[in-house]
C-alpha cells in the first residue's frame, strides 16, 4: 500500500504541466476542491479535449466517450508498460500497468473496483484491462491458451448475462468479479469468476424498450439452418413471447449475427464439448418454448395448457417425460403429513410455475456456465500464485420503477461506497502516522447506518423481508410494507407514505418505501419484492427436473435436493452472504478504483449533461473520496524526489545537494517563500497542504527550466562539436598511420621486386651470350624491346637516308633484315606517292639529265627541283603583245637576255611558246617569231638555246632550260 501511494505521490508533476490548457489531471490538484461546479468545470474541460480520463490519487475516473479513441493501440499498451503513475496521463493502462507491478515487486494481491451505472462503459473497462494483460505480460505458447480463454470468456458471459436496456445496448444484469492469477514470474497462468445477482425476472419480463439477454436472439439471428430446426425454433424473434415484451428484438446497434459468430469460437476455445454446446443450446430454446406455452381454464376452473406442440419440444430437449413435464406444469403436489397430494393449479398459479420453470433453468444454467468457464481457466499447479481481481458490478440505479433488482444493486452500492471510504481513510491514517503528522478528523458521510437499516440481523429490511417470506399464513407485499413501518419506521433514512410529513406524501405511492442512501433518495416499488425474493420452484418440478437426461440440467438440479427439507434461502439472504464474502475477498487485497460515468443519456459523442453527471458524481462518491483525499495535503513528496526536480531553484542546492535530503528541502522551500501554514514536514516526506503553493513552485520551475535548459543546449552543443572534432581528429590519424602503413608497404613490396629485377638482368647479362634460356630470357628481352624502341624513333624518313641505328651484337641479323624491310617500305611508299604527272616530270628529268649533266655549275643541286609550267604567267604578259598573238594559246613564258653578236650587249626579253611558235618579245612589240615546222633536228635546239640564256633570280637556268626543254619535248612527240 505504501509503494502504491508512493508511486501516485511521485510522479504528479505530469499533473502540473498541461493545467491551463485542459484543467488538471488529478483532481487532488484542484483550489476548490470542494466545490462540485469546479469538479464538473474540469471534468467537462478535459471531456471536450477528448480526454476522458482523470485521476483522484489512485482512483481513475472516466466518462464514456461514446466514439473510438485512439488510445488503446498496443503502441499504447506498450508506452503504459512499466511507467510510474502519474509520469504519462491518466489511462486505464495506467492503473493495470501500477497494479501489475506493485503485485510483482511485493508479491501481493490486487483488486480493481469498476463501478458506474449501466452505460458508463464498466464491461468495456474490464475487457480493456484483460486485453493489457493479454498483450504485455510475458507468456508463452502454453500460456496462450489460458490467455486466449481469459479473453473468450467474456462474450460468453455477456452473451448469457447482458441484455438491451434504455440505458445501454449492452447492460451487465449481473455483477462479476474475476480473479487473473498470476506465477512468480508475472505470467497469467489461470483465472476465477464470481457471478452476482444475475436478473432472473429479465428471463420472462422486459419493459417496454428493453430486450431479453443477447443469446435468445443470437442463437435465432445467427444458428445456421440446421440447428434452429433441430431445436424447434423459428428464424423470426416476433414469435416468441418471452422476447417480444419490450417491442425492440431487432436492434440496429447490435450486430447478433456476428456476436453469434464469436460465442461460438469462445465455446471451442474455452473447451466446452459439443455435447455440452448441445445441451446448452437444447436449455435456451426450451425456455423460448416455455414463453408460448398457453393456459386456459377447464370446466372446473383448473389450468390445461391449450396447444401441445411447445411441450413436446421442451420434453425433447431437457429429456423429460412429457407427461410427468405436462401434469407437474398444471399441478402443485402438496405433502400432507406422510402422504403426497397433487392439487391442480389454476391459471394464475400455472403461469408462474411456468416462468418461475424458465427463470430456475436459466438461473442455474448461468451459474453452471460461469463454473464451466472457471474450471477452464483452473490452473492445476500448486504453486503459490499472486491475483488481480477485477470486480465489474452494478452501479448506483435509479430507475422511474425500483423494484428488488434495484434495492439489492444500491445496497451492494453502499457497502462497496463503505469499503471505498474506509481503505482510503485507513490508507491516508497510516501514512499520517508513519510520516509523524498530527491526523486531523476528516468530516465524512459514514454510510454504515444505511447498511444496517439494510442487512442488521433480525432488525434489517432484508431480515424482515425473510420473516415475511417465510411466515405461515398469507403473506403480501403490504404486509411486509406494514412490517416494515412497524420495525424501522423510526429510522431517519427510511420512509413510507404513512410515516411521511404532507409535502413528502405526494411523491410517494401507498405500496412504496423510500430509502436516503448516501447518494440520494431512492423510492421503491414494493410490489413483487416478496415472489422475487422466495424465488420458489414446485417440488415437483423440481422432481421433473432432476431426471432429465440434459447434462446440465442434471447437474443443475440434484436429486440431493429433493432429500433435503429444509427451506432454501431466500434470494436477499444470498445476495447479502455473497456480498460479505466478496467485501472479506477484497480487504484481503490492495486496491485500485475506476469510476465510470455516462456523459448523457442518449449516447451522444460529445455531449456533457451536468445535471446527469452532477447527479453520478454524487452517488459514486466522487467528492467523498476527493475529500477525503484532501483532508490533509493536496500533495505530498519523498524529500529525494522533491529535491532533485526543484533544487534548481536555490543556489544552496542547485547543482548538488551534498547532506542530507530533508536539510535540503528545508533550506529549498525558505529560499522559495513557503509559509508555515503553507507546508508540513514528516520523517520522509514533505506534504504541501495548497495546490496553489505546488502550482507557484511548478511556475518557478518551468520558469528556471528555460533558463537552464538553454544554458544545457550551449553546453551540449559545445560538448556535441568537441565529440565531433575529437571523432574527426582521431579518424584522421588512424587514416594517416593506415595511409603510412600503406605506402611503406608499396615501398617496401617495389623494393624487394627491384632487386628481384636488378638480380635477374644482372644474370642475364652475365649469360646473354649463351643460347636463349630461363636466365637470359627476360635480359635478351629487355634489350630486345629496348632496341626495337630505339630504332622506332631513329627509322629513316626518305630513301637517300642511310643512317641506321647500330644494333647489339645478338640483333645484328634482326637488324639487317629490318634495314632492308625498312628501305624496301620506304621505296614502296616513295613509288606509290608518285602521281602519273609526276611520273612524267620524272622522265623527263631524266632526258634532261643526260643533256645537261657535267654541263652546268650546281647541277646536283638543282635535280630535285621539278620542272615549272611556266615562269611568268599571262597577266605579266603585255597586253599589246597577246592582242598581236591573239588566236594562239600561250603555253610557256620565260624572260630571256638576248646577246648582240657586236659586243654581246645584253637586252631583257620574253620568249613567248605558243601550240605552234615561239616569240621574241620585246616589251609590247614581238621581235621574232619562230615556227616550229622550220626547226629542224638537234641544230635547230642547239642553236635556240645557244641564243637565249635563263637570267631568273635565282640563278637557276637549268630549271628554266629544262622547263623549256620539257615543252619543246612534248611538242616534238
Amino acid at each position: 500500500s505504501e509503494k502504491v501511494e508512493d508511486n501516485t505521490d511521485a510522479n504528479m508533476e505530469g499533473a502540473l504541466i498541461a493545467r491551463d490548457r485542459v484543467g488538471v489531471q488529478d483532481f487532488v490538484l484542484l483550489d476548490s476542491h470542494t466545490s462540485e461546479t469546479a469538479f464538473l468545470n474540469n471534468l467537462r474541460k478535459r471531456y471536450q479535449e477528448n480526454l476522458i480520463y482523470t485521476y483522484i490519487g489512485t482512483l481513475l475516473v472516466s466518462v464514456n466517450p461514446y466514439k473510438e479513441l485512439d488510445i488503446y493501440t498496443v503502441t499504447q499498451m506498450q508506452l503504459y508498460r512499466g511507467v510510474n503513475f502519474f509520469e504519462l496521463p491518466p489511462h486505464l493502462y495506467a492503473i493495470a500497468d501500477n497494479a501489475y507491478r506493485v503485485m510483482c515487486s511485493e508479491y501481493n494481491n490486487h483488486f480493481i473496483l469498476i463501478s458506474g451505472e449501466s452505460g458508463a462503459g464498466k464491461t468495456e473497462a474490464s475487457k480493456k484491462i484483460l486485453q493489457y494483460y493479454a498483450v504485455t505480460c510475458p507468456t508463452t505458447e502454453q500460456l496462450q491458451i489460458v490467455r486466449d480463454r481469459l479473453l473468450l470468456s467474456n462474450p460468453v458471459l455477456e452473451a448469457f448475462g447482458n441484455a438491451k436496456t434504455l440505458r445501454n445496448d449492452n447492460s451487465s444484469r449481473f455483477g462479476k468479479y474475476m480473479d487473473i492469477q498470476f506465477d512468480f514470474k508475472g505470467e497469467p497462468v489461470g483465472g476465477h469468476i464470481l457471478s452476482y445477482l444475475i436478473e432472473k425476472s429479465r428471463v420472462v419480463h422486459q419493459n417496454h424498450g428493453e430486450r431479453n439477454f443477447h443469446i435468445f436472439y443470437q442463437l435465432l439471428e445467427g444458428g445456421d439452418k440446421d440447428l434452429l430446426c433441430w431445436l424447434g425454433l423459428e428464424r423470426n424473434p416476433q414469435k416468441y413471447a418471452y422476447l417480444i415484451q419490450g417491442r425492440c428484438a431487432k436492434v440496429f446497434s447490435i450486430n447478433d449475427k456476428n456476436d453469434w459468430k464469436i460465442v461460438r469460437k469462445a465455446f471451442s476455445i474455452i473447451d466446452f464439448t459439443e455435447k455440452d454446446i448441445e445441451h446448452l443450446f437444447g436449455i435456451v430454446a426450451s425456455v423460448l418454448h416455455l414463453g408460448n406455452i398457453q393456459f386456459e381454464e377447464d370446466s372446473n376452473g383448473h389450468a390445461i395448457i391449450r396447444d401441445g406442440t411447445q411441450i413436446k419440444w421442451i420434453s425433447k430437449l431437457l429429456g423429460v417425460h412429457l407427461s410427468i413435464l405436462q401434469e407437474a406444469l398444471t399441478h402443485r403436489k402438496i405433502e400432507a403429513r406422510s402422504e403426497e397430494v397433487l392439487s391442480p393449479l389454476n391459471v394464475d398459479l400455472a403461469f408462474y410455475a411456468r416462468d418461475a420453470v424458465a427463470k430456475a433453468i436459466y438461473g442455474r444454467t448461468f451459474t453452471w456456465l460461469v463454473n464451466k468457464i472457471n474450471s477452464s481457466l483452473a490452473n492445476k499447479d500448486s504453486t503459490r500464485k499472486t491475483v488481480i481481481g477485477l470486480l465489474d458490478i452494478y452501479g448506483f440505479e435509479v430507475l422511474d420503477t425500483n423494484s428488488f433488482e434495484q434495492f439489492c444493486i444500491n445496497y451492494c452500492n453502499e457497502k462497496l461506497q463503505q469499503l471505498l471510504i474506509e481503505m482510503t481513510l485507513k490508507a491516508e491514517q497510516e501514512e499520517y502516522e508513519l510520516e509523524g503528522i498530527e491526523w486531523e478528523p476528516i468530516p465524512y458521510f459514514n454510510n454504515k447506518i444505511i447498511c444496517d437499516l439494510v442487512e442488521q440481523k433480525h432488525k434489517g429490511i432484508i431480515s424482515i423481508l425473510d420473516e415475511e417470506c417465510l411466515r405461515p399464513g398469507e403473506a403480501t407485499d403490504l404486509s411486509f410494507l406494514e412490517k416494515l413501518e412497524e420495525k424501522v419506521g423510526d429510522h431517519a433514512h427510511f420512509v413510507t407514505r404513512k410515516l411521511a410529513d404532507q409535502k413528502t406524501r405526494k411523491s410517494i405511492d401507498w405500496v412504496d418505501f423510500r430509502l436516503l442512501h448516501y447518494a440520494g433518495e431512492v423510492t421503491y416499488c414494493a410490489v413483487g419484492f416478496l415472489e422475487k425474493n422466495n424465488d420458489l420452484l414446485y417440488r415437483n418440478l423440481k422432481e421433473v427436473l432432476c431426471n432429465s437426461k440434459n447434462g446440465i440440467i442434471r447437474d443443475c438440479f440434484l436429486l440431493s435436493e429433493l432429500d433435503n427439507r429444509r427451506r432454501p434461502e431466500t434470494v436477499a439472504t444470498q445476495f447479502k452472504n455473497s456480498l460479505m464474502s466478496l467485501i472479506e475477498i477484497l480487504m484481503s487485497k490492495e486496491p485500485s478504483y475506476v469510476r465510470c460515468i455516462k456523459p448523457n443519456e442518449n449516447k451522444e459523442p460529445g455531449k456533457f449533461d451536468d445535471y446527469l453527471i452532477r447527479h453520478q458524481v454524487k452517488y459514486l462518491g466522487l467528492m467523498e473520496h476527493l475529500r477525503v483525499r484532501r483532508a490533509g495535503f493536496a500533495y505530498r513528496r519523498k524529500y529525494e524526489l522533491f529535491l532533485q526536480r526543484y533544487k534548481s531553484l536555490c543556489p544552496a542546492t542547485w547543482p548538488h545537494w551534498h547532506g542530507p535530503a530533508a536539510e535540503g528541502v528545508e533550506r529549498l522551500i525558505k529560499h522559495i517563500g513557503y509559509k508555515p501554514e503553507e507546508y508540513k514536514l514528516g520523517r520522509t516526506k514533505i506534504f504541501i497542504r495548497f495546490p496553489k503553493t505546488l502550482f507557484a513552485t511548478e511556475d518557478a520551475f518551468e520558469f528556471r527550466k528555460h533558463l537552464l535548459v538553454s544554458r544545457l543546449q550551449a553546453k551540449y552543443k559545445g560538448c556535441l562539436g568537441k565529440r565531433e572534432y575529437k571523432k574527426k581528429r582521431e579518424a584522421a590519424i588512424k587514416l594517416e598511420a593506415c595511409w603510412r602503413g600503406a605506402l611503406a608497404r608499396k615501398e617496401a613490396k617495389k623494393r624487394t621486386w627491384a632487386v628481384q629485377i636488378i638480380r635477374k638482368f644482372i644474370n642475364g647479362f652475365i649469360n646473354r651470350k649463351k643460347p636463349l634460356c630461363p636466365e637470359n630470357m627476360e635480359f635478351v628481352r629487355l634489350v630486345q624491346y629496348n632496341y626495337l624502341m630505339k630504332l622506332r624513333d631513329h627509322i629513316p624518313k626518305n630513301v637517300l637516308d642511310k643512317s641506321w641505328l647500330q644494333p647489339p651484337s645478338i640483333l645484328e641479323e634482326t637488324s639487317e633484315m629490318l634495314q632492308k624491310i625498312c628501305i624496301r617500305s620506304l621505296v614502296r611508299k616513295y613509288c606509290r606517292g608518285v602521281t602519273a604527272e609526276r611520273k612524267v616530270q620524272l622522265q623527263q628529268k631524266v632526258v634532261a639529265s643526260a643533256i645537261f649533266r657535267g654541263k652546268k655549275e650546281g647541277y646536283l643541286q638543282s635535280i630535285n627541283q621539278p620542272f615549272m609550267d611556266t615562269r611568268l604567267k599571262e597577266n605579266d604578259v603585255n597586253p599589246k603583245v597577246l592582242q598581236l598573238i591573239h588566236g594562239e594559246k600561250i603555253k610557256y613564258v620565260t624572260p630571256v637576255i638576248k646577246y648582240d653578236r657586236n659586243g654581246f650587249k645584253a637586252r631583257d626579253r620574253l620568249l613567248v611558246l605558243t601550240q605552234s611558235s615561239a616569240y621574241v618579245v620585246e616589251m609590247a612589240k614581238i621581235k621574232q617569231k619562230i615556227d616550229y615546222a622550220t626547226l629542224k633536228g638537234n641544230g635547230g635546239s642547239h642553236t635556240l638555246s645557244t641564243c637565249f640564256l635563263d637570267t631568273s633570280r635565282d640563278g637557276d637556268s637549268t630549271t628554266s632550260l629544262g622547263s623549256l626543254f620539257q615543252y619543246l619535248t612534248t611538242l616534238s612527240v
